[in-house]
Formats: C-alpha cells, sequence, structure tokens
C-alpha cells in the first residue's frame, strides 16, 4: 500500500531533529499546493538556499526517511518553467512511490501547522513545542497535537459477494463503504452506522483486516469486513453514492488503484483471504 516504502524506513521521532543540510528535502507549500521541479521531486535544501535565500531558521522539521531529512517551507515562493506549484493530491502519483508517500505525509503536517496558528481558545499566537511535535499557545498555554481523523473502510460480504458502491460525485470507480468515525463512537459501531445510513443494510461479525495512514484527508483509514444480517433489498443513500451492487469474488470490477486500503481489501476478498 501507499506507506510500505521498504526498505526503506520512515522515522518521525520530533526529539531527532536536527539541522537540513544539502540534500534534504523541502517542502515549499501553501494552501494545499506544494511546489515540484518539473512536476516530478520536491526541491532539496540547497535548490531553496540558492533560488529564494531560504533561511534554515525558517524551516520546520518534519520527519526522516533513511537519512534524509524533511523539512517544511510555510510561505510563497516566486515560480518559474521549472519550479511550480502542484496540488498535493499529486503525491499520489509521484514517482519514486516512497518519496509521494514522504510528500503526502509532509503536506498532512503543513496542513496542521497551517490551520493552527493561533489558539482557539484566547486567539494568541501558538509557538511550536522545543521537546514534542506539539504548538503551544504563547499566553494561556493550550497544547495542540497533530490531527488524525478514524476513518472506516468496510466491505460487506454475503457469501461469495462482496458490495461495492459508486460516489454520486468525484471518484467514479467501484469502490468499498466508508466513512468519517463520530464522536462518542467505537471504530465497529462506525462500521453498522455507515453501511445503515449508506444502502440501508445491517451487518454482523464485523472484523478487522488491516489500516493505512491516508494523508490526503488527514486520516486513518481503518478496514474492516462484515456480513450481511438478512438479504433485503438496498436502499441507496442518493447524497452520497450513485450506485451500490453486489458482486462475485471473481467477478469485481477494477478500479485502477493499487496502494490504497480498499483496493487491499477487495484482492483479499478476491483470494478468499477475507
Amino acid at each position: 500500500m501507499f506507506q510500505d516504502i521498504s526498505p526503506r524506513v520512515f522515522d518521525n521521532h520530533y526529539e531527532k531533529r536536527r539541522q537540513p543540510v544539502a540534500t534534504d528535502v523541502v517542502l515549499v507549500y501553501a494552501n494545499r499546493q506544494a511546489v515540484l521541479f518539473q512536476g516530478q521531486r520536491l526541491p532539496q535544501f540547497q535548490e531553496v538556499t540558492n533560488k529564494w535565500q531560504v533561511n534554515p531558521d525558517e524551516l520546520i522539521y518534519l520527519f526522516n526517511i533513511d537519512q534524509t531529512g524533511f523539512y517544511l517551507l510555510r510561505r510563497r515562493v516566486a515560480t518559474d518553467s521549472d519550479y511550480q506549484y502542484a496540488p498535493t493530491s499529486d503525491f499520489q502519483a509521484l514517482q519514486p512511490a516512497w518519496l509521494g508517500f514522504a510528500g503526502a505525509t509532509a503536506a498532512h503536517l503543513a496542513w496542521w501547522y497551517e490551520t493552527n496558528q493561533f489558539c482557539g481558545r484566547c486567539g494568541q499566537q501558538m509557538v511550536p513545542d522545543q521537546n514534542q511535535r506539539a504548538l503551544t499557545c504563547s499566553k494561556c498555554g493550550r497544547q495542540v497535537f497533530p490531527s488524525i481523523a478514524p476513518v472506516v473502510v468496510v466491505g460487506v460480504t454475503r457469501g461469495d459477494q462482496i458490495l461495492l458502491t459508486k460516489r454520486a460525485v468525484g471518484y467514479d470507480k467501484y469502490t468499498l463503504i466508508s466513512g468519517f468515525a463520530e464522536i462518542g463512537e467505537t471504530l465497529e459501531d462506525a462500521v453498522r452506522r455507515e453501511v445503515t445510513e449508506e444502502v440501508g443494510l445491517s451487518v454482523h461479525n464485523i472484523r478487522y483486516f488491516g489500516s493505512q495512514p491516508w494523508a490526503f484527508s488527514e486520516s486513518l483509514l481503518v478496514g474492516f469486513f462484515a456480513e450481511l444480517d438478512a438479504d433485503v433489498p438496498i436502499a441507496l443513500e442518493y447524497d452520497e453514492l450513485a450506485q451500490a451492487q453486489w458482486f462475485q469474488r471473481d467477478e469485481m470490477p477494477g478500479d485502477g488503484a493499487k496502494f490504497i486500503l480498499a483496493a487491499a481489501m477487495r484482492k483479499a476478498f478476491r483470494d478468499q483471504r477475507d
């Protein structure tokens, strides 16, 4: 999946931060966009220093992958034919794949820094904590940590069939039921609620499959398989979905996705590993 970058090692320990060196990578970020060189890679520290006169003190340490440090520059810079802003969603297709994962994870942290500049309690400036990945209010001392929203991804099964849906807007391929967990819910309760809300069905025998960090929505995807309670007609929620249909294990349509949790779950079902 997207986060599987072995043999490279992702290390997000904030206490291991250090000063950048020439070959470290910098996410030049503004409003969910990042600067890419010729649309193919993130710039290195020596590039941003020479091109935009960046002072190392402007950079925020993010994490390491192997010996490469990743840093954040939160100000707009002048672009040209080589260095252009691109949507951070483009990281899904960036090569090599480990750099796409790194860029997406960096953008997740960048969005958190961008949206927590001021205290939600008293309105004063937030400043980075020196000992941990946190922002602290300069006046009241309130601390904020990176936000991660849990999302359930559900493979509803009926014997040798699985339920696939199409969204009403946006993504137009068949996929699994999914949705954010709500306040006060367990993940299992979120599974039951999402299935009921989206297709009007009830499920039992809820089984954990796996998880995936998904930086593009600041989420942690958590996959479950669940068996249909009763074979009743689907009652589609048309606000979110355009279609829902049962498919045999060996007749599921492709979705073109190879590195997301829902694709791994569909493959597991096809291979009878559900």
